[in-house]
C-alpha cells in the first residue's frame, strides 16, 4: 500500500523534479573521490595545514544558515560533523549563479547527502571549516530527519523513541550519532576475542544453521521444511555438537561466532536471533577453561574501554581476575539459606513454591534447582562470579564431576546478574551420551519444550573417539550490553525482532 505523504515528503519531492529539470542527477552513479574526513580534518590540521589545502569529503548536510551571498553548512560523515563556508560567487565564478541561489538556497534539504570539495580554514570564531569550491549532490533525502531542536537550554523533539529508534535504526545512527560508539566497541569485543584465540592457535570455522536435529542447548526450535528433500529442519539453537565433531576429526581448538535462534520470549536480555561464540579446546577440562575465561573477559574489557572497571547500571564492574567461585549449592545455601544437596523433587517444588516460582508437572529435578537459583541467587551476582558443578539433569552434554555423585564439571559466569557464559568439561562417552540423550526424551514426553532431541549421527562422532575437552558458550550481546553499559539487549543490535510494522 502507498504511504500518505506529509507536506515536507511533498515539498522534498518537488525539489527532486526541479533538480532534474536542471539536468541534474539526484542519485548519481560517478565514484566520489573523498581523500580525507571530518574527524581526521579536525585532529591533524592544527599541526599539519599543509596536508589539506585541497580536500574532498562527503556526508549528509546536518545544518545550513544563509547570509545572502555567503552561508554556513554543516555536514556529517561516517567520523564527524565538520562545518563547511560557502560563497557565491566562488562555487559559481561564472555569471550563471544558479548553483547557488537555486539548487544550495532552495532545493538541497537537511539530510541531502552532498560533496564538497575545497581547502580548510579556521573562521574568526576560530572553528576549523572547509572553505567550499564546489558542492555536489550525492542522493536526495526524501524524508526529514527527526532533529532536536533546543531553546533556552531546553532539548525539544529529540529522537529518543526506543521503539522508533530500534525499527528505523538508519534513522537514529544519524540523528543520535553518538550511538555508533556502542556498536563499534561491540566490533572491538568479537575482533578481541577473536585475536586471543587466533593468538593461541585455534581455529575459526563455520557450522550448519539449518539442521535436522535440534541440538546443544536446551532451548525451543524454530521450525522450517527443505522442499527439495521434502524434510523438515529446524534453525541452530547452538552450534556446539558440530564443534565437537571438529574435535573428533582431529582439531586441537575451533571456534565460531554463530547467528543462533531460539524461539522464545523477547524481554530486555532476550531476542529470538541472537550472537553466540562457542569455542572447544582438546585435552582441558572446566577448572582450565574458567582461567582461561578469565584471562580473555579482562583482555576483552581493556580492549575495548581501556580499563577493567566498566559501569553497569548502579554498579562498578571489576573485570580484573581472579573471579569468585561458588558451587550452585553453595550460592542457594547462601542466598536462600536452603540446602539442597539430598532433596527430593517434591521437596524442591515445595521450597520453589514457597519462594514464588512457578512449578510445573513437567519440572524435574534440574529444572526445579535451575528455578530455585534463578530465584534466590542471580540476582546477588554483581561482580564476576562462576557458578559450578550444576545437577546432572541440567547438563545432558557434561561430564560427571570426578569427585561429587549427582554433579557434572559445569560452570557459568555471572555479571551484574546476568549469565553471560557457559561451560563443561565436554561428556566423550559415547554410552553415556546415548543414555543423557534418553533421559531427555523422557522429559520431553513430560511435556518439555526445550528438552534435547537424540542425535544418533553425534553419538556415532564420539564412538570414534573424542579426547578429553573443554567447551565455552559466550553470549556476545549480553557481552556487549555489559560493557557498553546497555540495560537492553535491542540496544546492542542493530536490527532487534519486532512485531511487523502497519503502514498506513
Amino acid at each position: 500500500m502507498e504511504l500518505s505523504l506529509n507536506e515536507q515528503q511533498l515539498l522534498r519531492r518537488q525539489s527532486l523534479e526541479q533538480l532534474r529539470a536542471l539536468g541534474i542527477d539526484p542519485y548519481p552513479a560517478a565514484l566520489y573521490p573523498v581523500n580525507t574526513t571530518a574527524e581526521e580534518i579536525r585532529n591533524e590540521y592544527p599541526t599539519n595545514p599543509d596536508k589539506f589545502k585541497q580536500v574532498i569529503v562527503a556526508g549528509r548536510m546536518m545544518a545550513r544558515r544563509i547570509m545572502g551571498k555567503a552561508a554556513f553548512a554543516s555536514i556529517q560523515d561516517s567520523t564527524s560533523k565538520i562545518q563547511v563556508y560557502v560563497n557565491r560567487d566562488e562555487i559559481c565564478p561564472e555569471e550563471d549563479k544558479e548553483m547557488y541561489n537555486t539548487v544550495f538556497k532552495k532545493l538541497l534539504d537537511i539530510g541531502d547527502f552532498i560533496g564538497v570539495e575545497g581547502y580548510v580554514f579556521t573562521t574568526q570564531t576560530g572553528e576549523i571549516s572547509i572553505h567550499a569550491s564546489k558542492i555536489t549532490l550525492l542522493s536526495k533525502c526524501l524524508n526529514p530527519l527527526p532533529l532536536p531542536k533546543e531553546k533556552d537550554g531546553v532539548v525539544y523533539d529529540a529522537f529518543t523513541d526506543p521503539e522508533s529508534r530500534a525499527r528505523m535504526r538508519y534513522v537514529d545512527l544519524v540523528v543520535n550519532a553518538q550511538n555508533k560508539e556502542t556498536f563499534i566497541k561491540r566490533s572491538k569485543i568479537v575482533q578481541s576475542l577473536r585475536n586471543t584465540f587466533n593468538d593461541r592457535g585455534y581455529l575459526e570455522v563455520e557450522t550448519p544453521i539449518l539442521q535436522s536435529i535440534h541440538g546443544g542447548a536446551a532451548a525451543r526450535p524454530f521450525e522450517t521444511h527443505h522442499n527439495a528433500l521434502d524434510m523438515k529442519l529446524y534453525l541452530r539453537i547452538a552450534n556446539e555438537l558440530y564443534l565437537k565433531r571438529l574435535i573428533v576429526g582431529g582439531f586441537d581448538g575451533v571456534y565460531e561466532f554463530a547467528k543462533n535462534f531460539r524461539n522464545e520470549g523477547i524481554d530486555r536480555t532476550h531476542n529470538p536471533e541472537f550472537t553466540g561464540l562457542e569455542i572447544y579446546v582438546a585435552y582441558k577440562d572446566y577448572f582450565w577453561m574458567m582461567d582461561f575465561v578469565e584471562e580473555m573477559i579482562e583482555k576483552c574489557a581493556m580492549d575495548v574501554n581501556g580499563s577493567t572497571t566498566a559501569t553497569v547500571g548502579e554498579n562498578e564492574i571489576s573485570f580484573a581476575r581472579p573471579y569468585q567461585r561458588l558451587t550452585m549449592a553453595e550460592s542457594i545455601q547462601k542466598y536462600a539459606n536452603f540446602n539442597i544437596e539430598g532433596k527430593t523433587e517434591a521437596e524442591l517444588g515445595e521450597f520453589a513454591k514457597s519462594i514464588g516460582c512457578e512449578v510445573t508437572s513437567q519440572m524435574g529435578y534440574g529444572k526445579l534447582v535451575d528455578e530455585i537459583f534463578g530465584a534466590s541467587a542471580e540476582k546477588h551476582l554483581i561482580q564476576p562470579t562462576f557458578i559450578t558443578d550444576y545437577p546432572i539433569e541440567m547438563s545432558p552434554l557434561t561430564k560427571k564431576h570426578r569427585s561429587k555423585e549427582g554433579l557434572v564439571e559445569r560452570f557459568e559466569l555471572f555479571v551484574n546478574g546476568k549469565e553471560i557464559a557457559n561451560a563443561y568439561s565436554e561428556l566423550n562417552d559415547p554410552i553415556e551420551q546415548k543414555a543423557r540423550f534418553e533421559e531427555q526424551l523422557v522429559l520431553a514426553a513430560r511435556g518439555d519444550e526445550e528438552a534435547m532431541a537424540m542425535d544418533s549421527d553425534f553419538i556415532r562422532a564420539l564412538e570414534y573417539g573424542m579426547p578429553p575437552t573443554s567447551g565455552l558458550g559466550v553470549g556476545i550481546d549480553r557481552l556487549t550490553m555489559m560493557l557498553t553499559n546497555q540495560s537492553s539487549i535491542q540496544e546492542v543490535l542493530f536490527f532487534p525482532q519486532m512485531r511487523q510494522e502497519k503502514f498506513d
